[in-house]
């Protein structure tokens, strides 16, 4: 049985590096549930998340944080809720080298909005799409209201994903403290 005291989950589009993010923090291998990726249309990767994936962190004062990775497709939507019950919050991950990426961004934040409102956002791919400007994101984001802290960054640096991490518990002390 895992036990721990935090949960943070890991959401957003296909191939937009949520596995790879756990992978890079996870002190323990990484539980994955990856099966061959049957929609090349939408990702070219190999192999894509069907269930969940885990991974775990301590704390410096001693408390492990779980880190779920939910499916990307949303054929398997009726497992993101089941994984947000009691989750701390959520980073949503988004590709920028995705076609409708902006979209993507829309969509994953009306649904994840619903299970928790402490949600932090990062965009990947950037390197992959110089074409399209990232600004896009948080026009949309002043444009409706919202104000999710969102960073450009790479799912492989494990600097930049602790950024995301440490965003997202900051956020929470902020408005609970």
């Amino acid at each position: 049985m895992i036990i721990q005291k935090y949960k943070i989950v890991f959401a957003g589009s296909m191939g937009s590096g949520k596995t790879e993010a756990i992978k890079t923090l996870s002190e323990i291998s990484i539980l994955e549930t990856e099966a061959f990726n049957t929609d090349q249309e939408r990702h070219k990767k190999l192999n894509t998340t069907v269930g969940i994936d885990y991974g775990e962190i301590t704390l410096e004062d001693g408390n492990k944080i779980g880190l779920y990775g939910t499916p990307g497709q949303d054929r398997f939507d009726f497992m993101w809720g089941v994984v947000c019950q009691g989750a701390i919050g959520t980073i949503i991950l988004i590709d920028h080298s995705h076609p409708d990426s902006l979209h993507e961004l829309k969509y994953y934040i009306d649904i994840f909005k619903s299970y928790g409102e402490n949600i932090v956002i990062g965009i990947t791919h950037v390197d992959e799409n110089t074409e399209t400007s990232t600004h896009q994101y948080r026009t949309w984001l002043t444009e409706n209201n919202l104000n999710y802290p969102l960073f450009l960054v790479d799912a492989r640096l494990k600097d930049h994903v602790l950024l995301l991490i440490e965003t997202l518990i900051t956020t929470l002390e902020i408005k609970y403290l």
